[in-house]
This record gives structure tokens, sequence and C-alpha cells, in this order.
């Protein structure tokens, strides 16, 4: 019998397993066939399993420039057959509209019928999202912000049954990273809180949600990317803490998702010499530089797997990231992470066109090199192949999807982005908006009919969301007379002054991910007139304006509450964790629709900070605490 006969033979074993103990098979006859089916598998079929790129953009052969890859295609499906592929993850430029990504994962699957994919996706939710037509959902910091384990829930269930329907099977999420350091560029508003405990709570219900519609639920960024200050995207972050402080904090979230099931873990490329002080040479300048998480046996095979007891499947972050790409090169990274303990290196290597194939030829065969020269031992591949099979039979992916094409089109249509998860991520965002200030019961506004509203912020998106949502308001609070501006890459000056001085209502949002040069030493400079440090100038120089006007003045902080420090001054200041505004027909988070409901009492502010915002102007000073927020008609702390 041929190896792919044997292994269809195989997988109607597991069937028969699955229809005489009911939906969930007896876990030791599920075992004993997936060792079967490992078993039988070349190596060259084992390999494939563990490797897991992009096809985020391709270039068919006559084509000058690699698009986006929304259509299957013969070229990708002979790659996915030739290198028996495990898996595949898809991205926003794959994922445009409802009725062609489950086409194209259909297609997908097509191309891999003896043991079909693990197809997977950042659907974080908030400010990562790659579904271009499903519900967005305000994120992580706004549901610790709510202090709503059921909203967790609600999301990894919206998210689970909206991936699924489109036949993706896998989500990267949630990020249980405890944010604790206000200057992290990369993680901020993903996180729940800087409070692991919360992080620990909000992160299970959400898996859980996800788990409901037999997704599979991811964790990240093990072992913690919450106190970095660099983005592992483009450098090589390092967290000092010794091991009892980051058992306490970093830890905490992945050993209590770890305790509850969760089906993978997410390395980051973070240094952590307090477990592995290892040291390689960059292949980038030369120096010595300690090995990153993501290769680091003591990290994935001491820590993770021996001391915290996980026994799922271990996925690396994306290896084209420079933390990891600029230091190791490319085969050394792959086989470095799969002798750590990893049994998916995703995204190994760029490949956008048949004549990039070659890219993915190297690693394979690099990996190849490694398991016949012992390298990478046979009995450690064998066991990652397991993992990832046993994941697959567990939730339902062993089993070839044979729903018509059509119906599962139409399900997807009425899954995807409906009206019930649109009513509930509303829902979600209102009650995360958080009040900081409300001086002079500044809110609600309450502005008579032809007065004027003037909304400011970075990005002509954020403005224009801010403007339909005033026009979409109750009443008469919409027959107002609305303008915007966006002001990123602008100093302030005589036109928008002009443009303060005809209104009667200013709103301006703020979006700063890191506090700019405007901000020096605890001191901040309003005399800057540079026009690449807007992000903190412009909005100063707005509110000082206004106020010194005597405008209503409200400043929404739209991304990391921290940036609410630089407006010590304002009478009215709120955080509503998402920056995304409208574009394309569709509003991409709820949360700034969210904030202005609230500024004009449409909705209560019911959020409570999940971190503590420190000041701008004395550091070693905390503004606002943890658990902060203002009730918007007493004026006192919410309880």
């Amino acid at each position: 019998m041929g190896k792919k006969k044997w292994i269809s033979a195989a997988l109607a074993a597991v069937l028969s397993v699955s229809a005489l103990a009911g939906i969930k098979p007896v876990k030791a006859s599920a075992e004993t066939d997936v060792k079967a089916i490992v078993e039988n598998m070349s190596v060259d079929e084992k390999i494939g399993q563990m490797l897991m790129p992009d096809f985020r953009n391709w270039k068919k052969e006559g084509e000058s420039t690699a698009t986006g890859f929304t259509v299957m295609n013969d070229e990708v499906g002979g790659i996915i057959q030739k290198y028996h592929l495990g898996g595949v993850i898809l991205f926003a430029e794959n994922v445009v509209g409802t009725e062609q990504t489950a086409r194209l994962t259909d297609g997908l699957q097509q191309a891999s019928p003896g043991i079909p994919l693990f197809i997977t996706i950042d659907q974080e939710g908030g400010i990562v999202t790659r579904l271009q037509t499903g519900t967005n959902l305000p994120g992580n910091m706004a549901l610790g912000a709510a202090r709503s384990e059921r909203y967790a829930y609600q999301t990894g269930e919206i998210v689970g049954k909206e991936l699924s329907s489109l036949g993706v099977n896998v989500n990267f999420g949630p990020s249980v990273d405890v944010n604790n350091n206000p200057g992290n560029p990369v993680i901020g508003v993903r996180s729940f809180s800087s409070n692991p405990e919360l992080v620990s709570k909000l992160g299970i219900q959400t898996i859980k949600g996800l788990q409901s519609q037999n997704m599979a639920a991811t964790t990240k960024h093990f072992p913690g990317h919450g106190d970095t200050a660099t983005d592992s995207h483009y450098g090589l972050p390092i967290v000092t803490h010794d091991k009892e402080r980051l058992r306490a904090v970093e830890l905490a979230p992945f050993q209590k998702a770890i305790d509850e099931g969760v089906d993978m873990v997410m390395t980051a490329h973070v240094q952590f010499p307090a477990f592995d002080d290892t040291t390689y040479i960059s292949k980038k300048d030369g120096e010595e530089i300690l090995v990153p998480a993501t290769l680091s046996k003591k990290v994935l095979t001491g820590l993770l797997r021996e001391e915290m007891g996980f026994n799922g499947v271990i996925i690396t972050d994306a290896l084209n990231m420079k933390a990891i790409a600029d230091n190791f090169g490319q085969e050394e990274a792959v086989v470095l992470a799969l002798k750590s303990g990893v049994d998916i290196a995703l995204m190994p290597a760029q490949v956008n066109s048949l004549d990039m194939e070659q890219n993915l030829a190297s690693v394979f065969n690099a990996v190849k090199e490694a398991i016949s020269e012992g390298e990478l031992p046979i009995e450690q591949v064998n066991a990652s192949v397991e993992r990832i099979l046993t994941l697959k039979e567990k939730r339902g992916i062993l089993t070839p999807d044979s729903t018509p094409i059509e119906e599962k089109v139409e399900n997807a249509l009425e899954v995807v982005g409906n009206k019930d998860h649109l009513k509930k991520e509303k829902k979600m965002a209102e009650d995360a908006v958080t009040l900081l200030k409300n001086e002079d019961k500044t809110l609600p506004f309450k502005p008579k009919k032809g007065e004027k509203v003037l909304v400011l912020a970075p990005f002509a998106d954020q403005v224009e969301a801010m403007t339909r949502s005033i026009k979409e308001l109750k009443g008469k609070k919409k027959d107002v007379e609305v303008s915007g501006y966006a002001f990123s890459g602008k100093t302030f000056g005589p036109e928008t002054a002009a443009m303060i001085d005809q209104a009667d209502y200013v709103i301006t949002g703020s979006y700063v991910v890191k506090n700019d040069p405007a901000v020096n030493d605890g001191v901040i400079d309003d005399s800057v007139q540079d026009s690449s440090k807007w992000a903190t100038a412009f909005p100063r120089a707005v509110m000082k304006d206004a106020q010194s006007k005597g405008k209503d003045f409200v400043l929404m902080s739209m991304r990391n509450p921290y940036d609410a420090a630089n407006f010590e001054e304002a009478k009215a200041v709120m955080a509503v964790y998402g920056f995304k505004g409208y574009s394309n027909g569709a509003y991409r988070q709820p949360n700034i629709p969210a904030g202005i409901r609230t500024i004009f009492g449409e909705s209560n502010p019911k959020g409570k900070l999940p971190v503590d915002i420190p000041s701008v102007t004395n550091p070693e000073e905390t503004l606002y605490p943890f658990g902060y927020g203002l009730d918007i008609r007493s004026g006192k702390q919410l309880k």
C-alpha cells in the first residue's frame, strides 16, 4: 500500500474511533492512531509538518510584481505538496473578503488531501486583526478595563465562530504578555493588563471561548514580551529580571493557561538571561549576543516543557523578524529553534514566487541534514509530529472537511461580522471607556442645535470615525455642525487656532506610542514647532488654546493609555484603548465610536485602568493608579 493511501487508511481508523466513542474519542486510542501515522511517514513528510510559511503575496510566472495572494493557484498548491507542508499562516493581504477567504482556505486544504493543514492567523481582536470583513472587537486592554471575564469569553467565542466559518482552524491569540513597561513599543493595548492575575483570568476565558468553537488557541509571547523597550520585529529585546520575579509576573499567565489546556504556545524573540545566558556570535555584526527564548533549549525544553508541564505544540513567532533573521541567518535559525524544542517553525523562509522557492528548499534541506547527522534527533522530530497530529485530531482537523464549498460560503456570509457580534463588541467597547478627569462636569457635552463641534485626531480615518459617530448620535445631539482636522506631521498655528475660535466644543484624540522628543527629563516643551514632534506637541497646543478660550475640551487617549499623563492640565480626559478609525466603508474598531457616545452622554463609562499611568513631569510618581476610573455623573471613583 502506498504511503498516502496508508495515511488515509490510518485517518479512517481515527475517524472510526471517533464515531465509536462519541464527539471526544478515547484519548489512548487517538494517541495510538497518531503514533501509527507518524511511524509510517517519511522524514520529508515529518519535516513538512514542522514548517509553516506564509504566502502573503504571490507573483505568478509571467507577472511582474507580487500582489496579495487571495485566490488559490497551482503554483502554491505545488509547493504545499512538494514540501508536505503542515500549515500556512494568513495575513490581511490574504483575507480581503468573506467569500474570497472561504474559497481560499478550501483551495489550500485541497492541496493537502493526506493530512489537512493548520490554517492559522493572528486575529487577536483590537489593533491586531487580519479579517477585513470580520468583527474587530475592542482589544485586550479594553477587556482589562471592563474587568469582564464574560466579555473575554465572548471575544474568544466571536473570533472562533468567524474564523471557523472561514476555514481557519488556529488562532494565534490571546497575548498573555503582562504589559508593565509603559515604553513598550509593540505590546501595549495588545495586553490585558499590568496585573498578572487579571491577565490570567481574561486570557483563560478568551482561550475557552475560542476552544468552544473547536478553534486551537495560542498564548504568546513566551516567556513574556510585556516588559521590553524594543520591538522584536526590528531588534533583539532583553528582560533582565531574576527567576523569582519572572515566575511571579511574566510566567504566571502562561502557567495558568497551560493548566487550563491551551493548545499552543508561541515563543518570543526576547533574551531572558535569568533562564539562559548562553551567547552566540551575531551574523549581523560579529558581536556576542545572548540567545533569545525562541532558540533556547533551556527556556523551551527545560522551563516550558519540563518545569511548567506544557505538552502541547510550541510554535515560534515569525522567524523573518529582524531579532532572529539579522543575527542568526535563515537556515541556522530554523535548525536551532527545532533543536531547542520548537515543534513548528513559523515563516521559516520568504516564498512569494516560484523563483523564491529555493529559500524554502534550503531551509527544508538544512533540517533534513540536521536529522541525518543526528544533530536533530529523529526521536525528537517524531515527538513533535505526534504533538502536531494529536492537536489536529483533537480539533477535528485530521478529518478532511467534505462540506461543499457553496455551503461553506453561505455559512460564512451569515457568521462573519453579523449583527449579533457587532452588538456585543459595541457593548464591550462602551463598558471599557475609562474616565480619568472630568473637572467642572465638562462631560457629557450637551450641545444645542446648530452649535459647532471640532474634532482633531492624528489621522484622517480617526477624524472620520469621530465625525461619523457624532452624526449617528440619537435625537438632537446630532444636530450640530461638525468639522475635523488630521494633525499628524503638522505644527499648531493660526489656521488651527481659527478653527478653535469657531467651535463651541473641541475633541482631540491622542496617539502616542512612546513619549516623543517634546518630552525630555520630565519637562514638556510647549515651544516645540517641529512637525516631526507632533504627537505630543500638537494636541497639547490644542488643549491649551481651547481651554484658554473657554471652550469645552476633552482629550481622548486612543492607544496606550499612558499618554493621558501628557495632558495633566486638561479638564476632561478619557481612555478608549483603540486607535483604528473608519475606512473602506466600515469602522475598523468600536473604541472611538464608544468614546464619542460617552462624550455626548449616550453611554456611561464603566472602565477602570488595567495599568498604572506614571506621571510625565514626575516620572517616579503614579498619576493615575491601576483600578482608577470615574463615574461621569458623580465624579467619584467607580466601585
